[in-house]
């Protein structure tokens, strides 16, 4: 059985910006190594940052999506999860790992940089929460 891992924006932008433990966690899903799962918010937010902070022009974030709907499996979700209040888009992720252990029985990561919400949770309804080179050992061990 292969761990479901939600890949928060700030992993998801490293991981096609730089060749780090992000990009790293990427190849793995990429590979069938791992089931990564997503939804649309998460993409658009990647979408803007790609387009923000990368300069990517709209063939390159065409190319980039279709790219990762190769290897992520979109889940919807409904936003109505309100866990933390002081960054509102931190729930998505979380709703995002909800959802996606409700349809795979088994989603048990979120991999993100987020430091000041998400990590500190450590843990979200038995779903881990851990940063990119953590989650590379935990993958290593097993």
């Amino acid at each position: 059985m292969y761990p479901i891992v939600v890949f928060d924006t700030n992993v998801l932008l490293s991981g096609l910006g730089w060749r780090g433990s992000p990009y790293r966690c990427l190849e793995l899903a990429r590979t069938g190594q791992i089931k990564a799962i997503t939804c649309q918010e998460l993409l658009d937010d990647l979408l803007e940052k790609l387009e923000q902070k990368l300069n990517f022009t709209d063939a390159q974030i065409t190319d980039t999506l279709s790219d990762l709907l190769s290897f992520l499996q979109v889940v919807k979700i409904s936003n109505t999860l309100n866990v933390i209040i002081t960054d509102p888009d931190d729930n998505m992720v979380l709703e995002c790992a909800v959802i996606g252990r409700a349809n795979y029985s088994r989603a048990n990561y979120i991999v993100t940089g987020d430091k000041k919400h998400l990590l500190p949770l450590k843990n979200y309804q038995g779903i881990e929460i851990v940063n990119a080179a953590d989650f590379l050992s935990l993958i290593a061990q097993k």
